[in-house]
Parts: structure tokens; C-alpha cells; sequence
């Protein structure tokens, strides 16, 4: 069988009405976030339109799914990367 050729994406989104994070998992990044900025999805189309603020790129779907887990379900981890992300953010 030959090996995958799929990437898995975690991303963060923000909001540019409202300036809220929105974290997801994707294995389309281009698609989805089309997605999110044309309304098609339900939890953020009431904030669209979003910026895409950082990914990161997984071979495994579980490792994906994991650490958009993480990232949604601990606090720590969520604040740790949105503190990397600081100047990207443009907070001081």
C-alpha cells in the first residue's frame, strides 16, 4: 500500500469582529478556511469574517485531533501558544 500523502492541520483562527480565537482540525486548510470566512460553518459563522493566525501540520489524524484537544480542553496550553504568538498577534 502506498504511504499517505495527507496532511492534518491544526489552526487557529481570529475573528476580526470580535477578536476571539476559533481552534480547529482539517486535512483541506485552504478549503476550510474559505469555509469559515463564507458562513458554511455553523459555530463561527456569526463571527466571520477570521484571520488565520497559525497551524501546524500533522501526518497522523489522532496526533491532530490530540493536540486540537489540548489546546481546546486545557488552559495551559492554550495560553502558552497564544503567548508564543504574540507578536504575530500584535501584543505587547
Amino acid at each position: 500500500m502506498p504511504p499517505t500523502t495527507f496532511m492534518f492541520y491544526v489552526y487557529v483562527l481570529k475573528s476580526l469582529k470580535d477578536s476571539n480565537f476559533y481552534i480547529g482540525c482539517t486535512n483541506d486548510l485552504r478549503r476550510r478556511f474559505r469555509e469559515h470566512n463564507m458562513g458554511v460553518s455553523k459555530s463561527t459563522r456569526d463571527r466571520v469574517p477570521f484571520e488565520l493566525v497559525y497551524y501546524e501540520a500533522y501526518k497522523s489524524l489522532n496526533d491532530a485531533r490530540r493536540r486540537e484537544a489540548r489546546l481546546k480542553g486545557f488552559k495551559n496550553a492554550y495560553k502558552e501558544l497564544i503567548k508564543r504568538l504574540e507578536d504575530s498577534l500584535g501584543k505587547t
